[in-house]
């Protein structure tokens, strides 16, 4: 959507202001850390006059969008290494025992912003269960970026990461949450810290959604964190998955659940990346890359991908949200099915994530029949050409130099007419490059 504003991973704060984590950009020289400021201060305001309109509105307007989550603050969780702030939303009806989700914001957001426009609250209202927000600073980060990128906040048992763990800790012995019914969730470098969380905590968390995030073990500075971003990091499924396994040796399972939220035009975080998220968790449950269980989703045909033997309980799942760019995908209203608000920036009109994430994390309470499954499809349409030949014919797109097919993403090489593919249309629109099964 145009008015969507990508948010980046921010260069590093001067030291001073974070004495305690001085020294991690030592290795960047000083005129890399320029080029990076002026990258991101570019990619934060392009084009700027939709940037400005699309600014996050001041406290007062933001009431006027949407009501204004009651949110409340949490102090003393922990010894919080990663110098993170704690906000919950209770529900009215609170039962014991119940199960929590924990929340994690997109760059330049803050926990209130999340809670009053992702919709997760409406659900945590209906179905009784415990929100966690955490919130970031710039202290932290200079636009509020959850640091998903630095090795110092993604490992197990250290900063932002062991922040987070000590807040689920928390709710359990004074809210009384179920251990075993601890999920996550976030947007952008939320949804990338959720990969954090899922990899470096396995054993904390029973499921996790991520919202246009990047997989576990990507990027380590800030450098590798763009191109992580765009176009993306093509890994075989047993690197990615060692990634997962490293971040806690020894861990033998059960693995937590995984849903994959991508939009189709995100130009912020590649699509690719929904794909490469799919290849590393499919691959630490021991499954293959081929679905399971297809079906569409909601009235704008969100295409969901299951991957596990038992329907309605896969083990990853992939949900990608046709015409859409960078962002949580709400639906607006009063509905069964609609949640969230519109009013600010990454919040896009489309479908209720929150929705089906609530109902993916079995947290819906009654059954409720799952959609049905898609009917067989035509036999697959193939062609070979170059990629250059893919792009005039709306096969692929292209993006700093490199073509990538429509629909999956999948980085096709470098945009020119040397180098050649066979793409493989299914279902309609969707195009992936062909492995031994065309024509």
């Amino acid at each position: 959507m145009p008015y969507v504003t990508p948010s980046h991973p921010a260069p590093p704060p001067p030291p001073a202001r974070r004495p305690r984590r001085g020294g991690r950009w030592s290795r960047t020289v000083s005129t890399l850390a320029a080029a990076v400021t002026l990258a991101t201060g570019a990619a934060l305001l392009t084009p700027a006059t939709e940037a400005r309109a699309a600014a996050a509105p001041t406290a007062g307007a933001q009431a006027a969008v949407a009501p204004a989550a009651a949110l409340e603050r949490v102090v003393n969780f922990g010894a919080n290494p990663g110098a993170l702030t704690m906000y919950v939303h209770r529900p009215a009806a609170f039962p014991a025992n119940a199960p929590v989700v924990v929340a994690l914001h997109g760059c330049t957001q803050s926990a209130q912003i999340y809670a009053d426009n992702s919709g997760l609250n409406t659900f945590a209202d209906r179905h009784g269960f415990l929100v966690v927000y955490a919130e970031t600073t710039t202290a932290n980060n200079a636009n509020k970026c959850f640091n998903w990128f630095q090795p110092g906040d993604t490992r197990r048992g250290q900063g932002e990461a062991a922040s987070i763990r000590q807040m689920v800790a928390h709710a359990t012995t004074a809210y009384g949450t179920d251990p075993a019914k601890a999920h996550v969730t976030g947007l952008s470098a939320g949804g990338a810290m959720t990969s954090v969380m899922l990899a470096a905590y396995p054993e904390v968390f029973a499921a996790g959604a991520v919202v246009a995030g990047i997989p576990y073990g990507c990027g380590v500075d800030v450098v590798s964190a763009f191109s992580c971003m765009s176009p993306g990091a093509d890994r075989t499924p047993a690197a990615w998955a060692q990634a997962v396994r490293d971040a806690h040796p020894g861990f033998a399972g059960p693995w937590p659940r995984v849903a994959i939220w991508h939009g189709d035009n995100d130009a912020t975080v590649a699509p690719r990346n929904a794909d490469e998220l799919r290849d590393q968790w499919t691959a630490v449950h021991g499954l293959g890359q081929t679905p399971s269980r297809t079906s569409t989703l909601g009235p704008n045909n969100t295409r969901r991908s299951e991957y596990g033997p038992t329907p309605g309980q896969a083990a990853v799942e992939v949900d990608k949200v046709p015409g859409i760019g960078h962002g949580t995908p709400v639906a607006p209203g009063t509905g069964p099915e609609q949640c969230g608000a519109t009013g600010t920036q990454h919040f896009i009109a489309s479908i209720c994530s929150s929705y089906w994430i609530t109902r993916f994390f079995g947290l819906a309470g009654t059954t409720i029949p799952e959609p049905p499954v898609d009917p067989p499809t035509e036999p697959a349409a193939c062609w070979t050409a170059s990629n250059y030949e893919h792009v005039r014919a709306g096969r692929a797109t292209t993006t700093g130099g490199y073509a990538y097919a429509k629909g999956s993403g999948q980085n096709l090489g470098l945009y020119n007419t040397f180098v050649t593919h066979t793409l493989k249309e299914s279902p309609a629109g969707h195009y992936t490059i062909a492995t031994g099964s065309c024509p």
